[in-house]
């Protein structure tokens, strides 16, 4: 059972601050410690980490001049890319086109706020802490339209308008799946749904098979990690990003700055995805030997591989097809999955 005590708690405690000082202090630097460790984690994943795996999938060199193993290359990308000017268009919207990365990065790191990444590592545990998390998620579908809109530029208005049309179709799946989960575990709070997974299942040659949902239901865990590919913009749902054209979708307009918060952004969302599908399939923090955070810090990177493996082997739907698979296929299937977990539930219960 994770520990009940949030982490702005125990911080407020070892620095003897109480009351709503306490409270204030505790949250803050627990937000800064957490924001961190996740922007650490991006940073691994987008200079580096990205190019190495799809090297390895497609047998090629990825960087490796820049310090031992191409390590350096992170710090060499940030200063290109920041040094880099600030272009902005005749004709934007400023307010939404500047607004827009912000939102799109900040979207993804407040929903780590509800996560429970081990004993007591987590912000806030309400009670609605799902919905909670799919809420601040979708918001990035706002910021990509504001980008795609902001930008004055009818291949960005395009590529917003695929976003929206991708979000709609396979943000619903993913929330009747995570619905299936809920009836499972009898309740919305994250903490609870950990807890949950952590009776045994089954025990096969001596081991103990933990009742973790991906094993309790796997065909949810096969839909939800197809519903994440496309909330994350992997292949074969990059098309908001337009990767086989000569712009680049929603984003075409920035540069700088900007287009480092919608790239980090977008590793951001992939760790929001890989977290989400840790605490609902995977047991949270749950794992045997090690501290619970490391677990649930290799859950998430695991999830991370599976994405960049897909970028690499999966070829691109075409709009219409990602369409229709989203409303016709995944939304069936998903709804299906609800009402075969709904009734095995009934049975149990």
């Amino acid at each position: 059972m994770l520990q009940t005590a949030p982490l702005p708690d125990t911080i407020a405690d070892l620095l003897g601050i109480g009351g709503t000082l306490g409270a204030v202090v505790g949250g803050l630097v627990g937000a800064a410690l957490i924001g961190t460790l996740m922007l650490t984690m991006t940073a691994v994943a987008g200079p580096w980490a990205k190019r190495k795996i799809t090297a390895a999938f497609t047998d090629r060199y990825a960087v490796n001049r820049v310090g031992p193993a191409g390590l350096l290359i992170i710090a060499a990308d940030a200063v290109r890319l920041l040094s880099k000017e600030l272009i902005v268009p005749e004709g934007v919207d400023r307010p939404a086109w500047d607004i827009a990365p912000l939102l799109l990065a900040w979207s993804a790191l407040l929903g780590f706020a509800v996560i429970p990444m081990g004993n007591g590592i987590h912000l806030a545990d309400p009670e609605i802490g799902l919905v909670y998390v799919f809420a601040v998620a979708s918001i990035a579908s706002l910021a990509l339209v504001m980008a795609g809109y902001g930008s004055n530029n009818k291949y960005s208005m395009l590529g917003g308008l695929r976003a929206v049309a991708q979000n709609l179709a396979y943000e619903i799946p993913l929330v009747l799946i995570a619905a299936s989960v809920v009836l499972f575990s009898g309740s919305l709070q994250m903490s609870e749904i950990v807890a949950a997974q952590a009776e045994p299942l089954a025990s096969v040659a001596g081991v103990t098979v933990p009742s973790w949902y991906a094993f309790v239901n796997p065909f949810a865990f096969a839909l939800f990690m197809i519903a994440n590919l496309m909330e994350v913009g992997r292949n074969p749902f990059d098309i908001p990003e337009a990767p086989t054209e000569i712009v680049a979708g929603y984003q075409t307009e920035y540069s700088s700055v900007y287009f480092v918060l919608i790239y980090l952004g977008e590793f951001i969302h992939i760790f929001l995805g890989g977290a989400i599908i840790a605490t609902l399939f995977l047991g949270g923090p749950a794992g045997p030997v090690l501290p619970g955070i490391l677990w649930f810090i290799a859950k998430i990177w695991a999830v991370f591989l599976f994405t960049q493996w897909a970028r690499s082997a999966l070829p691109r739907l075409r709009i219409d097809q990602l369409i229709q698979v989203g409303w016709k296929g995944m939304l069936v299937l998903s709804l299906a999955n609800l009402l075969l977990t709904a009734v095995i539930v009934g049975v149990i219960a």
